[in-house]
């Protein structure tokens, strides 16, 4: 029997061998994985060899694409970067060829074909959805010191005579390389974002841009967005003067033209009729103020369920909302149907809006130079208002004045209110002529103010009993609404329990109550604990404890000795006050010195009094929306570091 088993791992250890020794990578790969490769962190998973794009425009307009991309896995945490894929498009593309390799350490070879290709839907969420990805995965296979490597041939018929070139992803890469080859009499254009400029090699009609030795881009904390931070080229191409490509892609010379093109596509669909008419009067029907028909009818919108179905993507639907009257019927719409509807209902009561294609992700992504619609992945609503209605998130616009910018898909962020990451983005108003790319609104901090109370009854034996009340509104209250929304109850019982015990060893908690009043913009926590030992009782006659009972569940830690990236501040406030009932025969005998640190970007003080038997502490942090450069990082390193020293420095107590 054990003659047979050796037997079988010896025939399938052979069976391995011979499935890599039969394959045979292509010339370019195996001069990539030849390479010898520069020493990295050790917490760098691979490093790019090549990423190459040859992009050929035929004289249709009709793109043919070829990507060569080679990987060399660095650690077991890099395999999973051993993957191909590409999307494309049911009716306006295909993959013609897909073939991969793997490369191991003593040169042997397994080569992945059609057999080893999944073609699978690109989001399983949308109900549908014409996008399609192929996909080829070896990370199951790959380990360090192999090479993976992959070319990809596909063709495409483009909406846009443009295209984006990201030069790196996080990882550290040898050569980064897009061709793009055109019709005899064809020119093309480019800008650089985020590195100085890339000049293009030409040769006719051919442009070749190219960057060499990419460093890795390190994580750090409050940091832009590896999109934000890694090179990228965005081009224009064009037919010779004279002519037109007989395909129907186009380019654009400034965003007035994208907001005629985009208006044309969203105009139309936010027709009324009488449903809608109707369903806008009910919705409205208490409503006395301006400000309050936009909040019923924002309730009434965002709380649809979101659905993507997009048909007819490659003929420019995937820049279309469905009509306005479809979108009420069956009651659920992915972004751009809500904004759409929601333009419809309040036009139904005389309220004008206007879509606003924005970029959700980075707020600092979108880039005034390059007019394309391509930058967007998202739509909201500019509500014009007049002068009676009062909020944060108005911006005035140059032509259409007045206009209350509200995202209707985020169903955690009220009227009135705009999720963070759209906070200060370049985005379109799409309003035909007069429509103009502008700033989003940036609110205050303190309209992203979390408010906490904390009693506590401190024991001569050293355990306390606490009640602990959070009330905030704005972004904080939209953080801590989804924290709710999308856990358990139990799940979220948890989270709450070990933020408490976090700081507070062996707490006991008794009462975990939110209260989510979003209507009103406020979330409400209500938190009851007990601990034994949470003050040091020494010598039988001193005690020693922190008055900042339990960290703030939003903490911020620079403590990196040295930083490469920006420090990104989101503007937001804290207030707390604690109030410590002594134990009786106990008197103050040391407190810290209050704090009060005043900088460019933010401010925080502390206090102590006692007062009728009980110590009273507060904290005050106030954060405004401010992006700090690498330069400066020791000051706002120091500023935290204060932050954090003050709120670890204790009270101490002896018996009177």
């Amino acid at each position: 029997m054990l003659h047979r088993i050796l037997g079988f791992i010896v025939l399938t250890l052979l069976s391995a061998s011979a499935a890599f020794a039969g394959d045979e990578a292509p010339a370019w790969l195996q001069t990539d994985a030849a390479i010898k490769v520069p020493a990295y962190e050790r917490d760098v998973p691979a490093v790019v060899l090549h990423d190459e794009q040859n992009v050929t425009v035929n004289e249709d307009g009709r793109l043919t694409i070829v990507k060569t991309f080679a990987i060399r896995i660095l650690n077991r945490e890099g395999r999973a970067l051993a993957e191909a894929a590409e999307i494309y498009l049911t009716d306006a593309g295909k993959v013609k060829d897909m073939h991969a390799w793997l490369i191991r350490p003593n040169g042997s070879v397994k080569k992945y074909g059609k057999d080893e290709t999944i073609d699978q839907i690109e989001d399983a969420n949308d109900v549908y959805n014409e996008y399609r990805v192929k996909v080829i995965s070896a990370s199951n296979e790959a380990d360090a010191g192999m090479v993976f490597g992959y070319q990809i041939t596909s063709e495409e018929r483009p909406l846009f005579n443009q295209d984006i070139w990201l030069f790196q992803s996080h990882l550290p890469t040898l050569l980064s390389r897009y061709t793009l080859a055109l019709p005899q009499g064809w020119r093309a254009s480019s800008f650089t974002f985020n590195h100085s400029k890339v000049e293009p090699s030409t040769s006719g009609s051919t442009y070749t841009w190219e960057l060499h030795d990419l460093a890795p881009i390190e994580y750090e904390p409050a940091s832009p967005r590896i999109i934000n931070l890694a090179p990228r080229i965005a081009i224009n191409y064009f037919p010779s003067e004279g002519t037109s490509s007989s395909g129907s892609a186009r380019s654009f010379d400034n965003w007035a033209e994208v907001s005629r093109w985009a208006t044309a596509l969203h105009d139309p669909q936010a027709a009324t009729d009488d449903q809608i008419t109707a369903k806008a009067r009910e919705l409205t029907a208490n409503a006395k103020t301006e400000l309050e028909k936009i909040q019923a009818i924002g309730h009434f919108v965002q709380n649809l369920q979101y659905i993507s179905i997009d048909i007819g993507v490659g003929r420019g639907n995937g820049y279309r909302p469905h009509a306005a009257s479809q979108v009420l019927a069956k009651a659920y719409g992915d972004c751009k149907d809500k904004a759409n509807l929601m333009r419809a209902l309040l036009k139904a009561v005389n309220i004008t809006a206007y879509p606003v294609t924005i970029y959700l992700g980075d707020p600092t992504y979108v880039r005034e130079e390059w007019a394309s619609p391509t930058q967007f992945n998202h739509c909201i609503v500019a509500v014009h208002v007049s002068d009676e209605t009062q909020s944060p998130t108005i911006v005035q616009h140059p032509k259409l004045g007045r206009l209350l910018i509200f995202d209707a898909t985020d169903e955690s962020t009220p009227v009135g209110d705009l999720p963070d990451l759209e906070q200060g983005s370049l985005a379109l108003v799409v309003a035909g002529d007069d429509g103009a790319l502008i700033r989003m609104p940036t609110t205050p901090p303190e309209s992203n103010k979390v408010e906490r109370e904390a009693n506590v009854n401190l024991a001569a034996d050293g355990s306390i009993t606490a009640t602990v009340r959070e009330r905030a509104v704005g972004q904080k209250a939209a953080d801590f609404r989804r924290e709710f929304r999308k856990q358990s109850r139990a799940t979220y019982q948890k989270m709450i329990e070990g933020w408490v015990t976090h700081d507070v060893n062996g707490a006991q908690v008794s009462k975990v109550e939110p209260t989510d009043d979003a209507a009103a913009d406020r979330f409400t926590l209500d938190v009851e604990f007990t601990a034994n030992s949470y003050a040091q009782v020494m010598q039988d006659r001193l005690m020693v404890f922190k008055p900042a009972i339990v960290a703030r569940r939003e903490s911020l830690f620079l403590t990196a000795a040295t930083r490469k990236q920006p420090v990104i501040l989101a503007p937001n406030a804290y207030t707390e006050t604690v109030r410590v009932k002594l134990p009786a025969g106990f008197d103050v005998d040391e407190m810290p010195d209050p704090v009060k640190l005043n900088t460019p970007f933010g401010s925080y003080t502390t206090t102590y009094e006692v007062k009728d038997d009980q110590l009273v502490f507060t904290r005050n942090l106030t954060l405004r929306a401010t992006t700090i450069p690498v330069e400066q990082y020791d000051q706002v390193r120091n500023f935290f570091a204060r932050i954090r020293a003050a709120e670890q420095s204790p009270v101490v107590l002896a018996k009177k």
